[in-house]
């Protein structure tokens, strides 16, 4: 299978990878063939990027950080859990739900289930599911990175927990801040933006009190926006003032934002969204935890086209776990850009003098594409 930008998808193309939309339903089943209408139903979906069948690349399999059943139950749990609470806008502090609470900790068993099949699962992009409601994926994917980065660290099952609920409702205060805000495209007046920072005052006080929800998780959603310099939000806190958790977050929460499409900017590659992260190593963000990240994200996606410093085109095809930075790709074309006749596979782990010099979205040689 092959990634392809969905701006880059012609019709006659065949899905290699099942999509969904945020009811956890089928929107497009995989081998399903790419029409005009179908290409610009994702379009308006938010669909960054499909996987494509490619005979060149035939046995390359995208692995699941945790499972399709998983995900769809994730999405489900957490846009009822959203929607109970931005049904009640400004509700007593004496109305709680309890089965919230409950629903919560069930998926984030499952997940946590599933991750530790793999402790050395890796962040990979899991933006498969269309964007109408960006805030339910946004959340499972930010829950998902934040969980695996705790297990590197060595969190035990009953922190991780606590991190992995932090994590899945960091940002349910955005229930109670007006859907025309979260979804303007463009620049935020200064005023919208302060009421946009209310989000995260606003999702501590709807969890604090909560049963089954630990207090901890009500402050990962008041501080995943506070950064170690106090340029960040709603307190300006510093350093040690931020609790661990909340710097994890902070990291996956940005990293998810940078990677997908938003109505005002396009999505970035891995690689690029960890640079930028980096750029705020040590003001922003703590550096060790930005090294956990790094170490254990994916930022050459498999299936994705590369062009190397030999001339050569090549599509990853699968990671090394201990050398992120190294995959294994398929080589397509010799130096001078003609078809390789016969693909073959190179571990850049093991050929230390060959570097990926771009991600090759816009050569297309549509000739070898199933048509």
């Amino acid at each position: 299978m092959r990634m392809l930008p969905i701006s880059l998808c012609r019709p006659g193309m065949n899905l290699s990878k099942t999509i969904y939309n945020d009811d956890g339903m089928v929107l497009l089943a995989e081998g399903m063939e790419l029409t005009v209408s179908l290409i610009k139903r994702l379009t308006e979906c938010g669909i960054n990027f499909v996987y494509i069948k490619d005979p060149r690349l035939e046995g390359v399999e995208v692995p699941e950080v945790i499972t399709e059943d998983t995900q769809r139950r994730a999405i489900a749990a957490i846009r009822n859990a959203f929607k109970e609470f931005s049904e009640q806008p400004g509700r007593r502090q004496s109305v709680t739900y309890p089965y919230v609470g409950r629903s919560m900790r069930a998926m984030m068993s499952a997940i946590m289930d599933d991750l530790s099949r793999n402790r050395d699962g890796m962040i990979m992009l899991m933006n498969m599911h269309s964007m109408d409601h960006y805030l339910y994926s946004h959340s499972l994917n930010v829950c998902v990175y934040t969980t695996i980065l705790g297990m590197a660290h060595g969190y035990n099952n009953e922190e991780l927990m606590t991190l992995g609920l932090g994590a899945l409702l960091h940002d349910i205060g955005k229930t109670q801040i007006p859907m025309e805000l979260l979804t303007k495209p463009g620049t935020l007046s200064a005023g919208e933006f302060d009421q946009l920072k209310l989000h995260t005052e606003r999702g501590y006080y709807l969890l604090k009190d909560e049963p089954n929800i630990p207090l901890l998780a009500a402050h990962c959603a008041y501080q995943h926006h506070e950064r170690l310099n106090g340029s960040g939000y709603p307190r300006g806190i510093k350093g040690d003032e931020i609790h661990d958790y909340a710097k994890l977050i902070a990291i996956a929460d940005s990293y998810d934002a940078m990677t997908s499409h938003r109505v005002y900017r396009d999505a970035m590659m891995p690689h690029e969204a960890v640079e930028a992260l980096y750029a705020g190593s040590g003001t922003l963000y703590d550096t060790y935890m930005l090294k956990l990240f790094r170490d254990k994200v994916v930022i050459y996606p498999i299936g994705v086209g590369v062009r190397l410093s030999t001339g050569q085109s090549a599509v990853v095809v699968d990671i090394n776990s201990a050398f992120t930075q190294r995959p294994i790709v398929r080589i397509l074309t010799d130096e001078e850009g003609r078809d390789m006749r016969e693909p073959y596979d190179m571990d850049l782990s093991k050929h230390l003098s060959v570097m990926i010099t771009q991600i090759e979205f816009e050569r297309q040689d549509r000739n070898s594409m199933p048509a």
